[in-house]
C-alpha cells in the first residue's frame, strides 16, 4: 500500500513539475523575465511538495484553496508584478494544487494541464488578439494635445519613439509645466517584446 501511495506521488510530482515548466517557458518564451521565470518554477514545485505532504493528514479541497489564499497573499511583497505575473502565478498555484489533492485521474490532470498550456500559449501569440502595448510618456508639444490635432500627436510619437503607435490617450495635462502625461498604444512586432 506504501510503495502505490509513493508512486501516486511521484507519478503527480512529475505531472506538476513538467506542466508548470512548460507553461513557464511558454511565459519565459514571450516575455524574456528569467528571474520571474525561475522563481514561477520553484514556487510550483514547492506548493505542490507543501499541500501534497500536509495531504497526508487529511487535507480538504477547503484546506488547499486556504492555502491558495496565503500563497497568492505573498504575493512576492517586495517588488510589485504586473497582471500577466500574477496570471501565471496563480496558474501556477492553481497546477500544484490540482496536482497534489485534485481527486482526478492522472490522465485527466494531464489533459487539464495541457488545456491551460494551450490556452496560454495560444493567447500569447497572434493567434486570437494582436500583440499590442502601451507606455507612458511625458510629452512637452503641449499644443498637440488637443483632440483636434490627434494625428499631428500620433505621427510626432512614431518619429520620436520609433513605434507603430495607433491610439493615445491624455492621462493627465500640466499647463504650469506645458507638458502632459499620454498612455501610447502601439503594435509590437515579435522581436520588440518587453
Amino acid at each position: 500500500m506504501e510503495s502505490a501511495v509513493d508512486f501516486h506521488f511521484v507519478i503527480r510530482l512529475l505531472i506538476n513539475t513538467a506542466s508548470v515548466f512548460v507553461l513557464i517557458r511558454c511565459y519565459y518564451a514571450f516575455s524574456r523575465h528569467r528571474e520571474n521565470a525561475a522563481s514561477f518554477i520553484l514556487f510550483g514545485v514547492g506548493v505542490f511538495l507543501v499541500t501534497a505532504l500536509l495531504h497526508s493528514v487529511t487535507v480538504t479541497m477547503g484546506f488547499a484553496f486556504g492555502l491558495f489564499a496565503v500563497f497568492s497573499m505573498l504575493r512576492y511583497r517586495t517588488e510589485a508584478l504586473g497582471i500577466k505575473e500574477m496570471t501565471y502565478l496563480f496558474l501556477v498555484i492553481a497546477m500544484a494544487l490540482l496536482a497534489a489533492v485534485g481527486t482526478m485521474h492522472h490522465l485527466e490532470l494531464v489533459c487539464l494541464n495541457l488545456l491551460v498550456i494551450v490556452l496560454a500559449l495560444v493567447l500569447e501569440t497572434r493567434v486570437l488578439l494582436p500583440r499590442h502595448s502601451e507606455r507612458e510618456v511625458e510629452y512637452e508639444k503641449i499644443e498637440n494635445v488637443h483632440r483636434d490635432r490627434r494625428e499631428l500627436l500620433i505621427a510626432d510619437l512614431r518619429d520620436r519613439t520609433g513605434l507603430d503607435v495607433f491610439r493615445v490617450d491624455v492621462v493627465s495635462v500640466s499647463y504650469l509645466r506645458d507638458t502632459a502625461l499620454l498612455r501610447m498604444h502601439f503594435r509590437q512586432e515579435p522581436d520588440h517584446v518587453r
